[in-house]
């Protein structure tokens, strides 16, 4: 199938002659405006999975370029490979019903000669075309098995009471709840915009990439900060752990015999590269090249727990286009990837415990609270019933019932594992933190330590992402932003994250050296600070500084230089309802600041501090 999408002020359409092949249709036409014109060829082969990616790819642009209106119009002279007119007309009818659940519709009728005007909006993303093919993706056993197993599901109490989630009481627990729906329909697919999605824009954070393949995100100087920061800190937490930072390929043979299999067993679909002798597969984890250096390595006892860290920027995944939206779910991805070599299962439950607090920790540093998220444990019941109570102590340590996925069979290379599961203003769940105890890679890749007896065995490994994938925590932040402000907060990101802490405004051309002093002192201290230097009035300047998340906006004129006082608006302390206001010397800003930001990385400014020097992003 191909098509040809033109976000336009307008389409008018004359029907003019039918042709042998034509729909039934009474009318002489139509006018639309302000709608996404889309150009269809319905080709041979085409199916209903067809038609399904192309309503993908349409619903795709009709987000970027905000447009509530579809018209499909059938246009035969983009192929010269065509369908039949019966399967041509079905595939049409069936696109403009998907399409219907969320835009408003107009179809041409197929099998006329139609005279058209159309007037085209001229922007970087109003004419794209796109040729719709059946995707070839090779599934995995584990994806084959997932999708055949059957799963048990509970809720764990902090009582460590088992309930089958049929009779648990959600009624305390109404996110929960929601995590629980999503879970057990495991449809994953997004039909519509998540706040995020404009918050990444508005905020110059990211935007889509339509260079590249879906799934692929352009960061501009302010998300490049907020992703630096955040690997900053999550790699500096798990080396404060005990782990050694590693760096290995991103891609690797897909014929090799040991990742061959170990492929088959991860739940991931994959993306192939052609070489000139050989396939190659892009890593979708760091379990590669660690498994094969530890495998090199002269491992003793005395070692162990051994951890090694890389932060992958990138892994890649061959996610699914209808679950493609924002950064929630993408196909390349920054992954911070811990693997912990442990003596026995002793060792692995213990390192699992630890490595769950971790998370908590990073996350709450983040800025994540435990509110904020849902704990799911996914294990085999021999496992479950063989360590109960260290299961049931996984659930103290953040005194809150927790979701239990359970299977007769083990189907993936893991017995146990745990997922921070954040959910969005559109009730969709996405995994950040996780922990998985693997008892089959060792084996697999013939990783084995020497232990005290003097022999030769194969350990167990632990697989964390303490926080998991960056852009996702990125995601994370901005829907718990939105949610904030639906229940009456600003919102805001966490002041260490904020691309501008202190945004600088003085009243008049007068007091702009002053307030150039006062950003140089800020940012020599590591704080970062910008300058509204534009020709706008002091009230514009206090709005647009709202509207970018400013923590601290500080305003400049005759009675503050005068009184040695900064006018500071402190946005955590301020509602949708009043602003908070306070009187601050440039001292007790930097302080404040410096409280809020401890232990917490740094980088600069991302974009010249005065206002007028900058460029808009979009």
């Amino acid at each position: 199938m191909k098509i040809l999408l033109l976000h336009s002020d307008y389409i008018e359409y004359e029907v003019k002659k039918k042709t042998r092949f034509a729909e039934q249709f009474e009318g002489k036409g139509a006018r639309i405006d302000e709608a996404l014109v889309v150009f269809v060829s319905v080709e041979k082969g085409d199916t209903e999975e067809t038609a399904l990616r192309a309503v993908e790819e349409i619903r795709d642009v009709a987000g970027k370029v905000n447009s509530d209106k579809i018209v499909l119009y059938p246009y035969a002279h983009l192929s010269s490979s065509l369908a039949d007119a019966e399967t041509a007309v079905k595939l049409l009818r069936f696109m403009e019903e998907k399409l219907s659940d969320d835009f408003e519709v107009h179809r041409s009728p197929f099998g006329w000669y139609k005279a058209f005007k159309i007037s085209c909006k001229g922007h970087p993303l109003s004419e794209l075309s796109r040729e719709i093919r059946g995707e070839e993706i090779e599934l995995t056993q584990a994806l084959k098995d997932e999708e055949k197993a059957k799963s048990y599901w509970y809720i764990l109490t902090p009582d460590k009471e088992l309930v089958d989630v049929e009779k648990f009481d959600f009624s305390n627990y109404p996110n929960l709840r929601k995590f629980v729906d999503y879970e057990i329909a495991k449809r994953r697919a997004v039909d519509q915009t998540p706040p995020h999605v404009e918050l990444m824009k508005r905020l110059e954070i990211a935007d889509y990439e339509e260079a590249s393949d879906s799934g692929h995100m352009r960061y501009y100087p302010n998300g490049r900060l907020i992703k630096s920061l955040l690997e900053m800190f999550v790699t500096e937490k798990c080396i404060e752990y005990g782990a050694m930072e590693v760096e290995t390929p991103i891609m690797y043979d897909r014929a090799h015999p040991t990742l061959r299999k170990y492929l088959e067993r991860f739940p991931a679909r994959q993306y192939i590269i052609k070489g000139d002798k050989r396939d190659f597969f892009l890593r979708f984890a760091a379990c590669f090249g660690q498994f094969l250096m530890t495998a090199q390595a002269t491992i003793t006892y005395r070692h162990l727990p051994l951890k090694m860290y890389e932060l992958t920027r990138y892994s890649f995944r061959k996610e699914q286009r209808g679950e493609l939206v924002g950064l929630r779910r993408l196909r390349a991805f920054t992954m911070p990837d811990m693997h912990t070599i442990v003596r026995d299962i002793e060792e692995a439950k213990e390192e699992f415990y630890n490595q769950y607090k971790l998370s908590v920790e990073v996350l709450k540093e983040i800025g994540l609270e435990p509110d904020d998220y849902e704990v799911a444990i996914r294990i085999t019941r021999d496992f479950y019933e063989e360590n109960k109570d260290f299961i049931h102590s996984i659930a103290e340590v953040l005194n809150k019932p927790i979701l239990i996925e359970m299977w007769d069979k083990r189907f993936f290379y893991f017995v146990l594992k745990f997922e921070f599961n954040f959910v969005d203003a559109l009730d969709k769940a996405s995994a950040l933190s996780t922990v998985q105890i693997d008892v089959e890679n060792a084996e697999r890749y013939g990783i084995t330590y020497v232990d005290s007896d003097g022999n030769e065995k194969h350990p167990m490994i632990l697989h964390c992402s303490a926080s998991g994938a960056i852009e996702r925590v990125v995601y994370a932040l901005l829907e718990k932003a939105h949610l904030s402000a639906e229940n009456g907060a600003l919102p805001m990101l966490p002041v260490w994250l904020s691309p501008t802490q202190v945004r600088i405004i003085p009243i008049a051309e007068r007091h702009l050296e002053k307030a150039i002093e006062i950003a140089q002192t800020l940012n020599e201290n590591r704080i970062r600070a910008d300058v509204d230097d534009r020709e706008e009035t002091t009230a514009k300047k206090v709005r647009d500084a709202s509207t970018s998340w400013i923590p601290y906006i500080a305003v400049i004129g005759d009675r503050e230089i005068e009184e040695g006082v900064l006018t500071v608006t402190v946005r955590k302390e301020s509602t949708l309802k009043g602003q908070k206001r306070v009187k601050m010397t440039l001292e007790d800003l930097m302080d404040e600041i410096k409280n809020e930001t401890e232990g917490k990385p740094y980088k600069p400014l991302p974009m010249h501090f005065m206002l007028s020097r900058r460029p808009s992003m979009r």
